[in-house]
Formats: structure tokens, sequence, C-alpha cells
């Protein structure tokens, strides 16, 4: 995790699932506050292309801060409240 190099984008994804509900459309197949948000709805609201919203899911997925959820054919995403919670207690501490 301390390797990932930090991205504003990154962050604002981040900032942006706190309150997916508030930032995101409802969509027939999913509740973005339950089920998560898909990523042409991340990549829509970055304005970039979907490829380059799905690497920055996947390394946020990757070192845990978001989990996934497979809904047909596409893969949503969340955050992980947990697992932010212990990184932050881990940073409180001084590592």
């Amino acid at each position: 995790m301390l390797r990932t190099p930090v991205s504003a984008r990154r962050l604002d994804i981040l900032e942006w699932l706190k309150d997916p509900a508030a930032h995101f459309p409802k969509r027939r197949q999913a509740d973005p506050v339950e089920d998560g948000v898909s990523a042409d709805a991340v990549a829509a609201k970055l304005g970039v292309p979907r490829k380059v919203a799905e690497a920055h899911l996947g390394l946020l997925v990757a070192i845990g801060v978001l989990r996934t959820k497979r809904i047909r054919r596409r893969t949503y995403y969340r955050r992980d409240e947990v697992r932010i919670a212990e990184v932050a207690r881990m940073f409180e501490k001084g590592w």
C-alpha cells in the first residue's frame, strides 16, 4: 500500500464512493449505495476512457480499500470501510 503512488484521481474516487448516491446516478441493475458503482460511471465522472478508470479501480482493489461485486457482466466497486479504518489506525499509531 505504501508503494502505491498517490493520485488525485484515486483520491477523488475514494471521496465520491463515500456517498455514491450524491455523486452517481442510480441504475436499473444496481444501487450505488448497496452494490457499488461501475467503471463506466467512474470513467464518465472522471472524464476518461473506461480502461483508465478500470486501472485506477483495480489498483484500489489490489491495495484493499475497495470491494467488488459482480452483477451480470459488470463489476461494481464500493469502499471497504473496515479496511480503510484499519489503515487509518495504523497511520495514527505511527505505523
